[in-house]
Order: structure tokens, then sequence, then C-alpha cells
């Protein structure tokens, strides 16, 4: 049988050393193909991410210019809105009445009561944004809160009643086709507060929103702590505001509607920190693009400055377009009270007394 021995070479240190060279340049030239496909593969994520929202986006994206944005974006527009009063065009009650059944009516305007007593407010959640930050008891007094947001079809009523300016997203003083029962948008906090003047209620204090989203024990969504997609509309799931009767799976324990997704509901409540909380007071303070020099402001150039004469309004709820962990129940999202947008809408409430 034959018999085996293992033999080593000997190099020279030349050929050694180049032999070394070789392997280093292999090694780079390796490292260097990782990065560059490891960075297609990055940028083709982003793509097939970009395609995604654009396919769950509620309109042809090219036609962007032509479309009520967010908020903000449009915030001249909805200000010469604003200036306008009155309604040019509107229904005449009878029609306003006629557009859907009684029993729709009385069910519409149903409002919830919920109970005296205490509740948690805000969250511990470690990924949690600041100003949710801490959490903490607050005791609230009863109080009624309406059991949907206000729709298309209360709001032309109420146009008819009052000849106030309807939204911006109307034609001709008209609901939308096919929107009667979705909640009504673009509307400010300004808007908002004097519907529910009109009708003897008041927005509802954030707290007394959070307490009617969540229950007194804390949930983090209106049904429970885990997300369902399958009971809330937000995220461009669906790409639109929806009927607010649709999500009967995902009412509050209280059994209010709505209270997660669809439209980001004003409060009456001023943007302020929790007693106790370690956000930056600058995330509070509104500010305005104030610009230096003719030149800067012709181009919209210039300083982020606090303005002292001007508040952010808290918004609750999370909305169509928004993440799904915006719409948690102790989330608070904020604006300027004079901002519009079509995801933004609200509901009413009133003491108990």
């Amino acid at each position: 049988m034959p018999s085996y021995q293992k033999t080593r070479i000997q190099l020279d240190p030349a050929e050694r050393l180049r032999r070394k060279r070789f392997l280093a340049a292999t090694s780079i030239t390796c490292v260097a193909l990782a990065m560059v496909f490891g960075a297609v593969h990055v940028v083709q994520l982003g793509s097939n991410r970009m395609a995604d929202m654009r396919a769950r986006a509620s309109y042809d994206l090219k036609d962007e210019v032509n479309r009520i944005r967010a908020a903000g974006e449009e915030i001249m527009l909805h200000r010469m809105h604003a200036e306008t009063n009155k309604a040019l065009k509107t229904y005449l009650l009878e029609e306003v009445t006629a557009l859907i059944t009684p029993e729709q009516w009385q069910e519409l305007d149903v409002t919830v009561l919920i109970p005296k007593g205490p509740f948690l407010m805000g969250t511990n959640a470690s990924r949690a944004d600041l100003q949710n930050k801490p959490q903490h008891t607050r005791q609230l007094d009863a109080y009624f809160i309406d059991k949907y947001p206000v729709t298309n079809v209360q709001y032309a009523r109420y146009v008819a009643q009052t000849k106030y300016r309807s939204p911006l997203d109307w034609t001709d003083g008209k609901v939308p086709d096919k929107k009667l029962l979705h909640p009504v948008t673009m509307v400010s906090w300004y808007d908002a507060k004097t519907y529910c003047e009109y009708y003897a209620k008041r927005l509802p204090s954030e707290a007394e929103w959070e307490k009617a989203a969540r229950g007194p024990n804390g949930k983090r969504w209106p049904w429970g702590s885990t997300m369902i997609p399958e009971r809330l509309n937000t995220y461009y799931h669906i790409g639109a505001t929806t009927n607010v009767t649709r999500y009967d799976n995902g009412q509050s324990e209280f059994g209010v509607y709505d209270m997660a997704g669809n439209v980001s509901e004003w409060t009456s409540t001023r943007f302020a920190p929790y007693e106790g909380s370690k956000a930056a007071a600058s995330l509070f303070a509104p500010k305005a693009l104030i610009a230096n020099t003719a030149a800067d402001k012709a181009m919209s150039i210039g300083d982020l400055v606090e303005v002292e004469d001007r508040v952010f309004r808290v918004r609750r709820g999370g909305s169509w377009k928004s993440d799904p962990f915006s719409t948690s129940s102790y989330h608070r999202n904020f604006s300027m009270p004079h901002y519009a947008s079509d995801f933004f809408g609200f509901r009413c409430a009133k003491d108990a007394e």
C-alpha cells in the first residue's frame, strides 16, 4: 500500500509578498462588491416602498398639484377660503333632511355618557414620543361625547341652517359624491369649535377624548392593547375616509366609534407638556419662518422663530393617512388652529348636568 507524505512548498520572499498582495486585493474587491450590492438592495427596497405607498395613495400622484394636500401645504388657499364668511351655494334645509333616513339622523346624533371617575392618561412605553409621557392618573366629571365624528351630512345641515361657508373640498356647496356618512374634513379648529357651539356643545378636551377612547384602564387602542388592522382605517389601507359606522368592531368599551384612524380629531386643549414631561419646551412652541432680507422673503428662505401669540391645538386618534402607531389612544398630535386638511375632523362633547 502506497504511503503519502505532506510536502511543504518553500516560497521565496518575493513570491510570498506577491501572494499576500493578491489576497489583500481580492478581499478588498469582495468587500467593495458586497457594499455595492448592499446599496443596490437598499435602493431597491426604497423603490419598492415608494411604489407601495404610491399604490396605496387615494389618487394618481401625477395629479398632486391639483389636489388638497396635507396640513399646511394649502394653508394660504384655506385662509382665502376662510375670508368667505358665508356659503355662496348650499342646500336647502329640506334637501339636507331628505338625504338620509330619519333613523340615520337619529343614530348620527347619539351622544354617549362617559361616567365620572379616574382613568390612566399618557404612557410610559419606551418607544413612545416624549409628548405622550409620562403616564398619569386623571379624574374627570361625567360628560357626553358624540358617538361618531361629525359627518358630511351633519355639516351640510349646519351649513343650511347657518349659511356658514362649506368645507374647502366641497363643490358648489355640495357633499362629495357618496360621502354623506364620511367624517367631514377640511375644517379648522375654529370651524369645529363654532359648529359645536351652535348646537350647545363644545369640543372635548384631550383628556375627555382619551378617556372615551381607551377606557379607565389605559388600553392602547379602543379595543385593547394589540393592533388589529381590521378594526380601523389607517395607513392608506383604504386610501380615503370611510363611513363612520363601518368599524363596529373598533368601538371603545363605552361604545364610541372611530376613535382610532379615519380622521385625526380636534380637541379644545392647547398643546403643552404633561407634568413631569422630559420633552423639550421647544416642541410645544409654534414657529414661523422669518425672512431676514427681501431676497430671502422672495425665495421663502428664513429662520424658524418661536411665535408667542400662536398656539398649537391637540389632535387625537390618527387618521387614514397616518402610520398605525399614531392611532394609539394616548398619542398626541398637534397643529395650528387655522390649519385644515383632508384628514382633520372632529366630534363634540358637553357636560353631563
